[in-house]
């Protein structure tokens, strides 16, 4: 297993996995998220795989075939009133292949993002998490992670 920031190469594979993922949320809140959809245009999945302020990373099997995916965002609130100007690293998206799970290639991309993170002075690393997704949620409660903050709704 390779774990490596995405290239243009790994664009099909990680497009099979952003649609892994909306079906997920789909099916937990078909309210809110689209049946077949993906979160990101060709264009714009280009776009940030060659922006170093959101890296992805990429893991790859023997093949070279994308077996999930860690996409983040480095966050800093500079001169907030209320807010230390500390650096984060944000993880917008974790993903593995739906077929591949329980091979710990999640922990592989969660513990490079890690190392990254540190190596780039970051204070911390978050994400959100659906608490439609339990799943998830263990996984990351496995790693280490706590809650920082909670979201709440009504539906009118």
């Amino acid at each position: 297993m390779e774990i490596r920031r995405a290239r243009e190469q790994d664009m099909e594979g990680i497009n099979r996995l952003l649609k892994q993922v909306c079906l997920v949320h789909h099916k937990g809140r078909p309210d809110l998220f689209k049946y077949g959809a993906k979160k990101y245009t060709d264009d714009q999945l280009r776009a940030i795989i060659h922006d170093d302020s959101s890296p992805i990373f990429t893991a790859l099997d023997e093949k070279g075939n994308v077996a999930g995916y860690a996409f983040c965002i480095f966050q800093q609130h500079l001169d907030s009133n209320i807010l230390t100007d500390i650096k984060t690293l944000y993880i917008d998206d974790l993903c593995v292949d739906e077929n591949l799970r329980g091979q710990h290639i999640g922990r592989s991309l969660y513990e490079a993002v890690l190392a990254f993170a540190q190596k780039q002075g970051c204070y911390n690393v978050t994400l959100n998490v659906w608490s439609l997704n339990e799943p998830a949620m263990k996984f990351y409660e496995a790693c280490g992670l706590k809650p920082q903050k909670i979201g709440m709704e009504v539906i009118l």
